[in-house]
């Protein structure tokens, strides 16, 4: 008798650090509200990075990490600049528009936008659930729009950065994952982190005079977001990408919105109105359409089929660009230059 075939068990460390990146990135929402209330959205970038760069840095020096091999850099050049660089100052200037809530859920269709870039870019492919979900999800984005335009047009460009961000986001991580094959988790982070503080230099005289008149409280929230949401988070997102695929990976931060709601909610009083959050709601739909799976019939023929060509099938779950396993084993990769 065969028994029924199993699915293969996800990395438990590489779950943790997925888990600990969300938890940061929900909290990251909140504290660039709070300090946004003083610091410029450049200047808030930079200093964030600045303070990311630094602590990544020291960490280097004590690991004795060298630099990456060369075929990591274009990735970790095209991700510091989008993900550490455009994404940080776009998201702040959003931020300073709409509340944290809607924020973070406009900014979550990023891993929708990651699957098409990687379709696209990666020759991966464009499924049709996954145009499907896309057009759900920017549904729901112009729900979220047209229920802040009532409170001026302020508030509409928030979204639309706030959606810039998404596509910055998506494209660093979609330029991260090759890198990751040349280079630790640790060097692709500290070496994008600087890229993106060198890219928002020019704001530097915007930080100088920002925190001469900034309360102690928003600084503090500022060294916050360099320290954990950056130099932490980003450093568990690139071990747990490391080890699989980029949807499943944006796959992950889908709880990041309702973590921000309720966050800023105990935190800072906002809560999104209810027309907000049904537009979000129709976002994280347009996901979760991309990600489904094949339908209950297709999967138990599949399963139907003999042994002998199970075992080299389709696997149970892709990835929304339909390429990888869902749960796999992460396809190996040479160790970085400096290990």
């Amino acid at each position: 008798m065969t028994s029924p075939p199993t699915t293969p068990r996800t990395d438990p460390l590489a779950a943790t650090a997925a888990g600990a990146t969300v938890l940061l990135w929900a909290s990251a929402f909140v504290s660039i509200r709070s300090a946004g209330e003083a610091y410029s959205p450049g200047a808030l970038a930079l200093g964030r990075l600045l303070a990311g760069a630094l602590v990544l840095g020291a960490i280097c020096l004590v690991r004795r990490e060298g630099l990456p091999a060369r075929a990591a850099w274009p990735g970790i050049v095209v991700s510091g600049l989008l993900w550490f660089g455009l994404y940080m100052v776009v998201l702040n200037w959003g931020e300073q528009k709409v509340d944290a809530g809607t924020a973070a859920l406009v900014v979550n269709i990023g891993p929708l936008i990651m699957a098409l870039l990687a379709g696209r870019l990666l020759k991966e492919g464009l499924p049709p659930r996954l145009l499907a979900g896309m057009a759900v999800s920017f549904a729901g984005a112009a729900v979220v729009g047209l229920s802040m335009s009532g409170e001026g047009s302020a508030s509409v460009l928030g979204v639309l950065l706030c959606l810039l961000a998404a596509v910055a986001y998506a494209g660093g991580v979609v330029a991260q994952k090759p890198a990751l094959r040349h280079g630790s988790a640790l060097q692709v982070t500290t070496y994008g982190c600087v890229i993106g503080a060198v890219a928002c230099l020019p704001f530097a005289g915007q930080l100088v005079a920002d925190a001469r008149d900034a309360p102690l409280s928003a600084t503090l929230n500022m060294l916050y977001l360099g320290v954990f949401p950056t130099a932490l988070a980003f450093t568990t997102w690139a071990f747990a990408l490391a080890r699989t695929t980029a949807g499943r990976m944006g796959a992950t931060t889908y709880a990041v919105p309702a973590l921000v709601v309720l966050m800023s909610w105990v935190a800072l009083d906002e809560v999104p109105g209810w027309i907000t959050l049904v537009g979000g709601l129709v976002c994280l739909a347009g996901v979760a359409v991309s990600r489904s799976g094949p339908r209950a019939g297709v999967a138990a023929t599949a399963t139907a089929a003999p042994p002998a060509t199970a075992a080299g099938a389709a696997p149970i779950g892709t990835s929304p660009a339909g390429t990888a396993p869902v749960g796999a084993a992460p396809e190996a990769r040479p160790e970085p230059r400096s290990d």
